[in-house]
């Protein structure tokens, strides 16, 4: 594994998802790493890839198939000062290890008054596009931007998942790390901008049409930018929780337009709250109404017709655009 100085201009999401990882564990002796098939095996996806080799199996532990156990555990061992990363294979898997982020992680700093930190980094890894089924296939983010106590960060590019790992690692509080699968294999600028936790990115500016994002439908709203007839300025939000409310609002009080774009189910999704904050401060200075375009409320089939048929693509999200600026 490579030292920040070593790290290559162009590199694969995956790589710096290692990266940062081990970076930490390199500066930090309180680092650790948990999860199944994390040590020699390198992960299902192979992210933790050389990790046991280099820092023994003390640091990056193999846990059992209990997801409750180990996250458990990862949350103890925060309470007692040490700093856990912690992969769940597949986010849909979270839901039989909620406890110990829902009602322990997420409330221990508060209900101690601070005495107690709970530095611990939840790994999961999401999305649809690769005919995986109803379970493994969901983008359940905005069940956790729900929960007071939680940081909710999604890097969409390869530089965020490097620094938004160490970001994690290094805060106080629980961090949910979304990472889109989808994502893994793609090539981008290793040393672009670093922005804090909780900054959103203006990843091409525009001026018709405000496109707020996030994870892998940043490359998809970049992409309908490209095609469209109108000029789309696209925010990639990088994190749900933070908020970074500001830079959308600044944005769109300049084009009067909001879209918003996400993978996970429309229905009671993160791009409603967006919406309705924009709503609230901008109120008379929209032109049109706040348009928002995620997946139908359905589970994700098997199908690769009918699963590509339920993804928001660069057409529609140009079509949806167009369609934003002819309405004033």
């Amino acid at each position: 594994m490579s030292t920040a100085s070593e790290v290559k201009p162009e590199a694969r999401y995956i790589d710096a998802l290692g990266e940062g990882m081990a970076l930490a564990l390199e500066e930090d002796e309180r680092v650790i790493v948990l999860g199944i098939d994390v040590g020699a095996g390198g992960g299902i996806f192979r992210v933790t890839k050389g990790l046991h080799e280099r820092f023994g199996d003390e640091r990056v532990i193999d846990a059992p198939i209990s997801e409750m156990g180990y996250v458990g555990a990862a949350v103890g061992a925060a309470m007692t000062g040490l700093r856990p990363i912690v992969e769940i294979m597949f986010m849909d898997f979270v839901g039989v290890c909620m406890d110990p982020i829902l009602n322990q992680a997420a409330k221990l700093r508060y209900m101690t008054a601070g005495a107690l930190e709970i530095p611990v980094v939840f790994r999961m890894q999401t999305g649809a596009g690769r005919s995986a089924g109803a379970q493994h296939s969901q983008s359940l983010e905005a069940w956790f931007a729900h929960v007071p106590g939680l940081k909710v960060v999604l890097p969409a590019t390869v530089a965020d998942a490097r620094d938004l790992m160490l970001d994690a690692v290094h805060d106080p509080n629980p961090v949910v790390f979304v990472e889109n699968r989808r994502l893994y294999a793609m090539r981008g600028d290793a040393e672009a901008e670093r922005l804090p936790l909780g900054k959103a990115r203006v990843a091409r500016p525009g001026d018709d049409v405000t496109v707020v994002t996030w994870g892998q439908m940043l490359r998809e709203c970049l992409s309908a930018a490209e095609e469209s007839e109108a000029s789309l300025e696209v925010i990639d939000l990088r994190s749900l929780a933070p908020l970074d409310l500001d830079t959308v609002v600044e944005s769109v009080r300049r084009s009067g337009r909001l879209l918003i774009v996400h993978e996970a189910v429309q229905d009671f999704g993160a791009g409603a709250e967006i919406a309705a904050r924009v709503g609230d401060l901008l109120f008379d200075e929209l032109r049109t109404p706040v348009r928002r375009l995620g997946a139908p409320a359905v589970p994700m089939p098997f199908s690769p017709d009918l699963e590509r048929a339920l993804l928001p693509t660069s057409k529609a999200i140009s079509s949806a655009a167009e369609g934003l600026k002819a309405e004033g």
